[in-house]
């Protein structure tokens, strides 16, 4: 909103920051839909298997009716998005000329390349023909089989759901009333503290969906989209209790989430104030520019004025925008992230499990371990480092070492690393973010250097 339009919707009282009338027809717009949104993103809900959200219930739902036909529906849409994107290159229809088709199917070679290939690791771990490193139950296998239904379902209601959590003004009260505390402590707009509340709550890609739309809207600079996507975006509480209970440490979740959570926000402190992040521009994404504006709060309080910049969505967009918007929200995750999600994870698998690399990575990590007075260091060495291909190996590692202590603090890593290849790492690499693959492996190991011996010593301290 420019400052004559600003100006205009104080007149008219239905925006009124500076202590004009708020109209209850714009309160309502606000509240109603931010209230859903709220309710499907934020809140965790107590069901039969654990803690869950509003969205998280919808997907499992949607996973349970279709049960055993979501790796053949994930293989359909992994070959879709290939003949499609073949079909429009070489074509060249006119309606895909320009804007979200062409966007999204007119793909650098590159992107072309990962789409194929996906497809290809997916049909061959379907019909289980093909190398047996690549069909094998533990790389492609958990792709196609275990985390491409996940996916599936998970993003579908993440695209449609995602505008009444940031469309209807609850971004902007929530920015408005944290911005202070945000900008001091992270140097980030108080809007970010969406991303980490919906990381927390719901998933870390789901973090990374909004920290995108948000960058692609004007409201973040490259450095601040880069920084929140790769400090805020972590795991669900959900995924913590499902690491937890794998890695036979259930009976200390509480204090295993809390180091977690101490030790995240400390390196949300510390690592974007160091290369390759300090050293991103503060420029925003061209087409659009920036779209914040100075906010003033001198003249009313901190909660109305607020309130006064949530009232915007009055200006949000009606419903057939927003589910076009959510459309093709979804056609963008299924057809152009799904892909590569599958190619990189197969191939971050495939390394992990059937070479040694991680394990010669991993021999640096032995001593360091062994200076923290972390049992097993040998064996607990290379689960500090798998996590870049995969969150959850780590825990699979892990999971037969003896000393719980070393498994605690293994659990714990694997949450604050935050840059797993197969999930964020590819959600990141496809986005417009300006982040290289060089700069996440930089980013995950200067996690791993500052939050290691935070875990360690709250490990020996605190808990054991």
């Amino acid at each position: 909103m420019s400052s004559n339009q600003a100006t205009a919707a104080g007149r008219n009282d239905s925006n009124a920051p500076d202590g004009g009338r708020i109209k209850p027809r714009a309160l309502i717009k606000f509240l109603l839909p931010s209230l859903i949104g709220i309710g499907m993103f934020l809140i965790p809900f107590s069901t039969g298997d654990g803690i869950n959200i509003g969205m998280g219930m919808l997907a499992d739902g949607l996973k349970a009716l279709l049960g055993a036909a979501l790796p053949a529906i994930a293989v359909a849409v992994l070959c879709l998005s290939v003949i499609l994107t073949a079909l429009i290159k070489l074509t060249r229809p006119g309606w895909a000329r320009d804007g979200a088709a062409n966007e999204l199917f007119d793909v650098e070679p590159l992107w072309f390349a990962m789409r194929v290939l996906g497809a290809a690791f997916a049909l061959m771990t379907y019909f289980q023909v093909g190398p047996g490193f690549i069909i094998a139950d533990f790389t492609g296998g958990v792709m196609l089989n275990d985390l491409a239904p996940v996916l599936l379902t998970f993003f579908f209601f993440a695209a449609l759901l995602l505008p009444f959590l940031v469309d209807f003004g609850f971004m902007e009260f929530i920015g408005s009333l944290v911005r202070k505390p945000f900008r001091l402590i992270f140097g980030l707009p108080g809007r970010s503290a969406i991303d980490a509340t919906a990381s927390w709550m719901g998933s870390g890609t789901v973090g990374v969906l909004i920290t995108t739309q948000q960058y692609e809207q004007g409201y973040y600079n490259r450095r601040e989209a880069s920084v929140i996507a790769t400090n805020f975006s972590i795991v669900s509480i959900a995924f913590a209790l499902l690491v937890t209970s794998f890695i036979g440490i259930n009976q200390l979740f509480v204090q295993f989430y809390l180091t977690v959570v101490v030790a995240g926000l400390i390196a949300a402190v510390v690592v974007p104030r160091l290369p390759p992040l300090s050293r991103k521009p503060n420029s925003y994404y061209e087409p659009v520019g920036c779209r914040l504006e100075e906010e003033n709060t001198r003249r009313v309080g901190v909660l109305r004025f607020s309130l006064g910049q949530a009232v915007a969505a009055e200006t949000a967009p009606g419903p057939r925008a927003l589910a076009r918007s959510a459309m093709l929200n979804v056609a963008d995750i299924f057809l152009g992230l799904l892909p590569l999600v599958v190619a990189i994870g197969t191939v971050a698998l495939i390394l992990a499990e059937f070479t040694p690399l991680f394990t010669w990575l991993s021999y640096p990590m032995v001593p360091v371990l062994e200076w923290l007075r972390i049992p097993e260091a040998q064996a607990a060495a290379p689960a500090t480092l798998v996590g870049f291909a995969d969150m959850f190996l780590p825990a699979v590692l892990a999971k037969d070492i003896d000393s719980e202590l070393t498994r605690f603090v293994i659990a714990c890593l694997s949450l604050t690393q935050l840059i797993y290849m197969s999930e964020i790492g590819a959600l990141l690499l496809k986005s417009k973010i300006p982040l290289k693959l060089w700069e996440l492996v930089a980013i995950f190991l200067l996690r791993t250097a500052i939050t290691l011996p935070i875990i360690a010593f709250i490990a020996h301290t605190f808990v054991f």
